[in-house]
């Protein structure tokens, strides 16, 4: 087959779209494909070389796009890579437009999809290019400034309903750009790996945001696709670098989920290459970890653990990669992980969590199906194969199964809904039907059977839908499953229910299922005419004799359902007569499974229901508006399938009664109809709609009726007769299939050589489909244009003598004439050729052909007849203008025309919704019904036919790039004139086509806009408020379509946007009506959300020009490559293009300064036109002067709105006006003078130590700062050092600092000018320390990238004239004047980067002093400025160079002056500053520490707090990572043992400690033990506070404090304790959800033994919740650790005995929740243990008297009998939901102390209650588990005792 298509096409195709060679003229779509390719490949290779971008290279790519919709990859593979090269080469040009990078990235996406086509010797693509993309939008330097307008980046004017379509949108860019990294990384060169380790590797600060960009690229880049031969170039260089990192990390940071999906795609893409098993363990218990379940009472979730969870894709990926090969260790950790999570899954529970468990539910199966079809199915390609040793083994596959069916089945019935286990099922099914089918059948069953609990019956007949197929089909594994359809389908009957809509939908589509997938054929004859048969065989063929009974009983189910929705029932008298959407549901249902039953009947059947369904239909008389719509879909259901048989019933016998009715003439001028005559109209109307061929036998009835019926009076009448013509004239114009049965040929043979039941669930052959098509033959073309001669001709003839005034005419009657014409078209429209014109020339002028391309769609026109599309064109233009100058309040028959005119332009036979809606259902039938074990296109046989037509209904409806002519230009400023006419429904209708018609017509935009503009036009007095509104609803446009306003294009924005703002002047503009107000909002909003910065350069390098001669120059060239002077001519326009844009920029710029200097503009016009002008801010074009001035004296305007714009302008313009410094590459060796060590080594290293902070050799003379060389950003050195270093050069080669005025540009002398103004400046001081809202204003970055600006381009320009401001602000308490002076002082410090020694000493002079003041007369309200204001001052500054600052800081800490608060206010503001610094002050940090240990004792609460905080920062830096050297900064160990010996007092006495300090520093020192209270208290707090916040836990440490946290934690939870036992209590819970590792454990039990044998009950007590927790965060590490597991054991069991009746009831529910995520199981020695126990005899009770104090201590035999109970209890509590084969046993032992003394009795009572209330809803099923005598027994417990015997 092969061989043929590359003679024809000349090559062979990669891979074309074979549904193409099953349409009805597939034989000429090579011809066509080939013509279509070579014009694309010549064009765009000229377009290229004529650096034309746009339009030429845009047009064509489009073009490519849209044929590879049409035909695949049908292109040699040599273009394939020329295509890819040549769009690689575009989307990589540096100054393209983003809007073109993402047009052009989804079509390389789109040609890099199937990556099997084109293997890496095929073709190899660089990865820098697309990293410095990357950088350069998603890391854009200069967005935040306003520089650059990426498309839906986040804008400053947006509402917050457009927050989140923004964050959607903004996603876009980004996903596209991530997506497009994806399709390329196949085909990185193998050096590609170390080259990006070493661009990476430097970024790896793991306290610095860089940590995050680095992991998140290199997860997004590194190539995982390597062969074998190459891992050593490939994840060899990094795999052990980077899981030892994650394995070391246990805070979940930001990134890990980053490294989590690498390691996932590893894993995938290596199968068999990589030894996981050392990880496995780790790797669930993060999984596990990572679900976030809820475990214990009190437990605390920190929030990073919800934001930072892992994606579940990646999780599944990486599990189903690793099950399989030799060791089975993930299966079993998979078990495991099932069996402790599996009663998550039962539907009483519910939570946040819920979401999570049904997603990994859902696609782990499919997960592992796709891996088992890339093992088992697939071709194989140039990707690395599995090996045969980790293939998955059919053991393998069982074990996966079992482990996932317990919650699976019980997450059928989930809150959530079943869907996502029915998928499940659906793909588990696949691999074992045998295991996975009979329970859910088990479950179906009883489900049918039951009347009451309707959402049982949903959850499983929904998922018997998703394992149909396998069911049905049977096969080895699973023979008996087709025995069961009959009985299903036989029960699934009564759902079809009036009275409850969800049960009767999913039974519509329960039955539909199994139709289609079965051929209803009554075989049963064959039992006794054929031997060959099996036993199975034999069973089906006698059961299918049922068939004809269940479609008749589905028959009368139906009519029951219509009867019981007749309008006369379901509806009052006044409500209203349209369906409800429900009902139209409902009927959608009906139809389409009685057509899919009917379809798949046999003949006999078929004639019994067609009898059956016509007597329904015709001894009854429907209204026709519900009910009839319904009978109406069964009958055309009929005649679809056997159009002959039913139309001999149905049409005579409809056109007598209508004849016969109508026969009285008065009959059509009636108003409201006789019920008999509509509803055989509308039965007639439906069962027309068949085959074409089988209508014209009856054409002349058919045609009498319509003469007889069109021109009814009665509007229901003539709509019906309407329907009729259309579908009569459809059914013969169009190209459709005729039958979708699922065998072709249909059922007719005989048994003997055809037995039906072998068909059951078969796929159709794609290469046999046989498809019936029905193609219009030359009798039935005649017929349509004898119909519309016959019809159409005379209404045209009416309405046009009515539009020329020559006749009247009623509203009625327009409105029917109009109909007529209307259906008429949309019956004939595939036969109607487009409307023809001239082209309108010189829209856009370009050097490629932009011509249009013209599908063949099965039918030439034929051009002899006159097209009836230019004649009602004709008639209707002239009748709209009649209308709109006599009648403009005719809007009924406006409407009519709109839509007409819209059919007229667009319609070929299909509607754009309609097919994507069917596009859309198409997709979901094939996902419920497909295989995606055995691959692709196994598909049913109606499913493929159904693709074909939509293939054949896409060729129809692709119309991009059509020509513009004359004929569209005379519609679209009819749609025009419509939009802003007087009424608003028209207006809108009309604007919806002309924004359709937009899209479709090739640069039509450009005609239309200045047509809109004219109404805007400020000097018109004759415009109206309508037509106002109209023209700014068409600028506007609607969401999805164009927005004419903000076209990226310069042509365009310079003629709307002055537009817009000059339309504030128009006398037609009130802004007293709030629906203009409105308006101007929404298009001002629209237009910043989506501008986007418009590219002024379009050059295209010459790279892309010699790929481009290549392209061209490939197969057969059509086009010859452009000559040099073309090629120069192409330069010289591209020149002209950029200086064109420049001036139209600027000329753009000029207008809207123009309008703002408007005096008479409106307030809201003015604030538009400066929004618009703040988007025209670019980082490759300076501002024009004018506009720096306004945006200047803005920052003094009235209005704050304006205010803010200037600010955040302003501050552009001064990184516009930046002077670039020069950097030069050094190398880091020879910068510390020592050599890299060998090997990778991260942390505190001799080569950078001097970085660091040394305060003995400060820079503090002009020699030492010069010698000095500063390194500003922090990650770089800590990791490892880059090849180059870019450094400063010295400053004599800096651009000169301190410029004099006269040495300034222009724009940089306006604000010097403003700047050095005193007056200026005071108002500008002013206005900023105004407060805007109060208590919600925020120290705020835009101002301080205005004054950072300021003093970097100026230097110190305007101190002097600022100084006397900032001393005074410093000195003022009030909240917003401190802001505005923190604002100023970041800014200075920030902006004095590159000053001189001298001018940097003589600030910090000026600036020490007042921060000292400013720390003193610190507040509420402003610590949190100050402290942003040193840490944004801070930020990517080397130390030294700001040591003034950290001294003054250091010196001034908890002096004590003004009290706790200022103290605490000073230690957030230096940790702001340190943190900024991470790893390279140590010093700092030490002396720190050494300042704050004696003072841990604080008194204050809000100080303690904050030390908390800042010990969390100071220790942050000691990290037990890979490769790390020990810190040089203070480390946790040390600290903690000074800590513990000042705590000892608290350790050594048994008292409880209690929070008894007076909160008063009481002169002279207290007692030890108080001291030590307090200690604690401050330890506490940075427990807390470091919990979230560092990387790694010191477990060993803490494990020291563990027993006193225990001694104070309470048991109750009670808010009302103090602070101290709130705080253990939290601290605990925080601890035990660490993550421990597996040397870790021994300690930690250790600890809690010793703790367990504490005398404080509270401490005994405790110990169990954190055991629970620490046990299930942790599960699989204890799980690998037997020795670990027995310890966990004994000590619950130990504890059971426990004295404390709380302890011995804490035991028993840890012990159940062990046993319940089988952490422990129930074995038989665990039993006996208990049973022994509870045969404790007790000591007989002695003779008390009354009165005598109650002995309360109970004896040891009574404990040890309780715990006996207790244990039996939670073996029985710990299965809640089924009843293993020893629960009977321990029940009935339960019982026997159900008389016991207290506290035994309760804790049975209490089992017994929790027993019956969780078997309660399955009793049915748990009650087989007893005997009868236990049944009667536990009858006798369960049932409560009656109180009145």
């Amino acid at each position: 087959m092969k061989e043929d298509v590359s003679e024809k096409l000349g090559f062979v195709p990669q891979k074309d779209i074979v549904y193409n060679k099953l349409l009805p003229y597939a034989d000429i779509l090579d011809e066509e494909s080939n013509d279509l390719l070579g014009k694309i490949k010549g064009n765009l290779g000229r377009a290229v070389q004529l650096r034309e971008i746009w339009p030429g290279v845009l047009f064509w790519t489009r073009k490519l796009s849209t044929y590879m919709r049409l035909y695949g990859r049908k292109f040699s593979k040599e273009d394939h890579v020329l295509f890819i090269k040549l769009l690689y080469e575009l989307i990589t040009i540096d100054k393209l437009e983003i809007s073109m990078m993402q047009g052009l990235a989804r079509l390389l996406i789109n040609l890099l999809k199937k990556r099997e086509l084109l293997s890496r010797e095929d073709l190899e693509l660089p990865w820098r290019p697309l990293y410095e993309l990357q950088d350069r939008i998603l890391y854009s330097k200069t967005e935040h400034l306003g520089l650059n307008w990426f498309p839906n980046s986040l804008r400053p004017r947006a509402s917050s309903k457009h927050v989140m379509i923004k964050l959607f949108q903004r996603c876009s860019v980004e996903n596209v750009l991530k997506t497009l990294v994806r399709s390329c990384r196949p085909y990185f060169p193998e050096s590609a790996t170390q080259e990006m380790l070493e661009e990476w590797r430097p970024l790896l600060c793991p306290f610095d945001v860089t940590m995050q960009r680095a992991i998140g690229y290199l997860e997004l880049f590194l190539p995982t696709t390597l062969p074998p031969e190459l891992h050593h170039t490939g994840f060899k260089l990094w795999f052990d670098e980077l899981i030892s990192l994650w394995v070391a990390v246990q805070n979940l940071p930001g990134w890990e989920v980053h490294l989590v999906n690498l390691f996932a795609r590893l894993a995938n893409d290596n199968i068999g290459y990589i030894d996981w098993d050392p990880y496995i363990p780790k790797i669930f218990t993060r999984i596990l970890r990572s679900l976030n379940l809820p475990v214990g009472t009190s437990q605390m979730l920190l929030p990073r653990y919800l934001t930072n969870a892992y994606d579940v894709g990646h999780v599944v990926l990486w599990v189903s990669a690793l099950l399989g090969g030799p060791s089975k260790q993930a299966q079993a950790q998979l078990s495991g992980l099932f069996n402790s999570i599996t009663s998550f899954f039962h539907p009483s529970n519910h939570g946040r969590w819920l979401m999570k468990l049904m997603k990994l539910l859902q696609r782990l199966p499919a997960s592992v199906v796709r891996r088992l079809h890339r093992e088992r199915y697939r071709k194989p390609t140039w990707l690395t194969p599995i090996p045969d040793s980790h293939k998955m083994t059919e053991a393998d596959i069982t074990a996966f199964v079992e482990s996932m069916m317990q919650p699976v089945l019980l997450a059928m019935f989930s809150k959530t809904g079943s869907l996502d286990a029915a998928q499940a099922l659906q793909n588990l099914a696949l691999m074992r039907p045998e295991l996975v089918i009979p329970p859910v059948l088990e479950k179906t069953y009883p489900a049918m059977e039951t009347l009451t609990e309707p959402h049982q019956l949903t959850a499983t007949l929904s998922c018997m839908i998703g394992v149909a197929r396998s069911l049905v089909s049977g096969g080895q594994r699973f023979p008996e499953g087709p025995t069961h359809m009959m009985p299903l389908l036989m029960r699934a009957l009564p759902g079809v229910d009036p009275n409850d809509f969800s049960k009767c939908m999913i039974t519509f589509q329960f039955i539909a299922t199994f139709a289609t997938l079965v051929p209803l054929v009554d075989c049963s004859s064959a039992v006794h005419e054929r031997s060959d048969l099996t036993e199975v065989e034999r069973e089906l063929c006698s059961a299918s004799a049922e068939f004809e009974d269940f479609v008749l009983q589905f028959m009368d189910r139906c009519f029951a359902l219509i009867d019981s929705s007749t309008l006369e029932q379901t509806r009052e008298e006044t409500e209203t007569e349209k369906m409800t959407h429900l009902e139209s549901l409902v009927e959608l249902g009906l139809s389409s499974t009685f057509s899919t039953i009917l379809t798949q009947c046999s003949i006999d059947i078929f004639k019994v229901a067609l009898e059956k369904v016509f007597n329904f239909a015709t001894t009854n008389i429907f209204e026709t508006r519900v009910a009839g719509r319904m009978v109406a879909d069964m009958c055309r259901a009929a005649s679809k399938c056997h159009p002959a048989q039913s139309l001999k019933l149905f049409v005579p016998h409809c056109c007598n009664a209508i004849n016969q009715i109508a026969v009285n003439e008065e009959v059509l001028s009636e108003e409201e109809l006789d019920k008999e005559l509509l509803w055989n109209l509308q039965l007639l109307s439906e069962v027309t709609r068949v085959d074409g061929d089988k209508i014209l036998p009856y054409s002349t009835q058919l045609v009498q009726i319509l003469q007889l019926t069109l021109h009814l009076k009665c509007k229901q009448g003539y709509t019906l007769a309407c329907n009729l013509l259309h579908h009569i004239l459809r059914s013969t114009a169009l190209i459709y299939p005729t039958e979708y049965c699922s065998v072709p040929g249909g059922f007719q043979q005989p048994t003997q050589d055809y037995l039906p039941i072998k068909d059951w669930g078969r796929p159709g052959d794609l290469w046999n489909l046989n498809i019936q098509w029905h193609v219009p033959r030359v009798e039935e073309t005649s017929f349509v244009f004898y119909v519309l001669d016959l019809i159409l001709q005379p209404e045209l003839l009416r309405l046009q003598r009515y539009a020329q005034g020559e006749r009247d005419m009623t509203r009625d009657d327009v409105l029917q004439s109009l109909s007529i014409v209307q259906h008429c078209l949309l019956g004939a429209g595939s036969l109607l050729p487009l409307l023809q014109g001239e082209p309108i020339p010189e829209l856009v002028t370009s050097m490629v052909n932009l011509g249009e391309t013209n599908l063949f769609t099965g039918m030439a026109d034929d051009v002899s007849r006159e097209n009836y599309r230019n004649v009602i064109c004709r008639v209707m233009r002239q009748l709209l203008h009649h209308i709109l100058e006599h009648s403009e309040d005719d809007t009924k028959s406006l409407f009519s025309i709109i839509k007409i005119i819209s059919d007229l332009l667009h319609f070929k036979g299909s509607h754009k919704q309609e097919f994507d809606s069917r596009w859309k259902s198409f997709n979901l039938v094939k996902k419920s019904m497909e295989n995606r074990l055995h691959g692709r296109k196994q598909h049913i046989r109606a499913l493929l036919i159904d693709r074909v037509m939509l293939q054949h209904e896409l060729r129809k409806l692709t119309v991009e790039g059509c020509e513009y002519r004359s004929i569209h230009q005379e519609l679209m400023r009819d749609l025009l004139r419509l939009s802003t006419s007087t009424y608003s429904q028209v207006r809108s209708r009309a604007q919806s086509v002309l924004f359709t018609a937009l899209g479709t017509y090739n640069f039509c935009c450009r005609d239309l806009i200045p047509r809109v503009l004219e109404f805007l036009e400020p000097d018109r007095s004759d415009v109206t408020q309508q037509q106002f509104k109209g023209a700014l609803y068409c600028l506007l446009g609607n969401h999805s379509g164009v927005c004419l306003a903000n076209l990226h294009d310069w042509d365009c924005i310079t003629l709307t946007w002055p537009a817009i703002v000059r339309s504030g002047l128009s006398s037609a503009m009130s802004l007293e009506k709030p629906s203009i107000v409105r308006l101007f909002d929404d298009l001002a909003d629209k237009v910043h959300r989506q501008y986007e910065t418009i590219g002024i350069d379009f050059a295209i390098p010459s790279e892309c020009c010699a790929v481009a001669v290549q392209l061209q120059t490939s197969g057969v060239p059509q086009d010859p490559v452009p000559s040099d002077q073309e090629e120069a001519e192409g330069l010289r326009k591209q020149a002209e293009k950029n200086l064109d844009s420049v001036q139209k920029y600027e000329s753009l710029v000029g207008e809207l300064l123009d309008c703002l200097n408007d005096r008479n503009m409106p307030w809201k016009f003015e604030h538009n036109a400066i929004g618009f002008l703040s988007l025209l801010l670019r980082d490759d074009h300076p501002l024009p002067s004018p506009a720096v001035l306004f945006f200047v004296k803005s920052l003094n305007h009235d209005s704050l709105l304006v205010r803010k714009l200037a600010i955040s302008a302003v501050a552009g313009i001064m990184k516009q006006l930046k002077r670039p410094h020069k950097k030069v590459p050094v190398s880091p060796n020879e910068l510390c003078g020592l050599k890299e060590p060998a090997g990778m080594i991260a942390g505190d290293r001799p080569d950078n130590q001097w970085l660091q902070y040394n305060s003995s050799s400060l820079p503090r003379t002009q020699q030492d700062w010069e010698g000095c060389t500063f390194v500003e950003k922090t990650h770089w050195g800590y990791y490892s050092w880059p090849q180059k270093l870019m450094m400063y050069s010295p400053s004599e080669e800096q651009p000169k600092q301190g410029l004099t005025r006269e040495e300034m540009t222009e724009r940089e002398q306006i604000i010097y000018d403003h700047f050095s103004d005193p007056v200026f400046i005071n108002q500008l001081i002013e206005f900023l320390s105004l407060e805007d809202r109060k208590g919600k204003d925020k120290f705020s970055p835009r101002r301080f990238c205005l004054f950072k600006g300021l003093f970097r381009n100026f230097n110190d320009a305007f101190l002097p004239v600022l100084k006397p401001h900032m001393e005074r602000l410093v000195a003022d308490t009030h909240e917003s004047k401190q802001r505005c002076v923190a604002e100023i002082t970041s800014g200075l410090i920030r902006g004095s980067k590159h000053w001189s020694f001298g001018k940097v000493e003589s600030l910090w002079e000026l600036l020490c002093p007042l921060l000292r003041t400013a720390l003193n007369n610190i507040t509420v309200e402003t610590y949190a400025d100050w402290g942003t204001c040193i840490a944004t001052a801070c930020e990517s500054r080397d130390p030294r160079k700001l040591h003034w600052l950290f001294e003054m800081l250091m010196e001034s800490l908890v002096n004590g002056e003004g009290g706790s608060f200022v103290d605490a206010c000073r230690l957030y503001v230096l940790q702001g500053g340190l943190a900024q610094q991470e790893w390279r002050v140590p010093e700092l940090l030490h002396r720190l520490l050494q300042y704050l240990e004696p003072k841990l004792t604080q008194v204050y609460k809000n100080v303690r707090e904050r030390i908390g905080s800042v010990l969390t920062y100071i220790f942050m830096i000691d990290v037990n990572l890979p490769y790390t050297q020990p810190t040089a900064s203070p480390r946790i160990k040390e600290f903690t043992e000074r800590v513990l010996l000042r705590l000892k007092p608290l350790m050594e006495g048994d008292e409880e400690i209690q929070n008894h300090v007076v909160e008063e520093n009481v002169e002279g020192e207290q007692d030890e033990r108080t001291q030590a209270i307090k200690l604690l208290k401050t330890v506490l707090k940075w427990l807390m506070a470091s919990a979230g916040r560092s990387f790694s836990t010191a477990v060993p440490e803490q494990l020291q404090l563990l027993p006193l946290l225990f001694k104070i934690a309470p048991v109750e939870n009670d808010d009302s304790y103090d602070e101290l036992k709130r705080d253990a209590k939290t601290c605990l819970s925080l601890m035990s959800q660490g993550l421990l590792y597996t040397e870790q454990i021994p300690l930690v039990l250790l600890a809690l033994q010793e703790i367990a044998g504490s005398s404080s009950w509270h401490a005994r007590y405790t110990v169990l919740t954190y055991l629970q927790i620490m046990v299930f965060y942790n599960l699989f590490t204890f799980l690998s650790d037997q020795g670990a597991v027995n310890d966990v054991r004994a000590l619950v069991i130990r504890l059971l005995e426990d004295e404390q009746l709380e302890v011995r009831e804490m035991a028993a529910t840890t012990l159940s929740g062990f046993l319940q995520c089988n952490f422990l199981s129930i074995e038989g020695p665990m039993q006996s243990h208990f049973e022994a126990l509870c045969k404790t005899r007790l000591p007989k009770k002695r003779k008390r008297e009354l009165g005598s104090v109650v002995d309360t201590i109970p004896s040891g035999d009574l404990v040890r009998r309780h715990a006996g109970v207790l244990g039996l209890s939670a073996c029985i509590l710990s299965s809640p939901y089924d009843v293993p084969t020893w629960m009977p046993r321990l029940l009935m032992n339960l019982s026997a102390h159900l008389n016991d003394t207290q506290p035994i009795e309760m804790t049975v009572k209490k089992t017994l209650s929790n027993f019956r209330r969780t078997h309660h809803d399955n009793w049915q099923e748990h009650k087989q588990q007893f005997t009868d005598d236990q049944l009667l027994v536990l009858t006798d417990l369960l049932v409560s005792p009656c109180y009145y015997a």
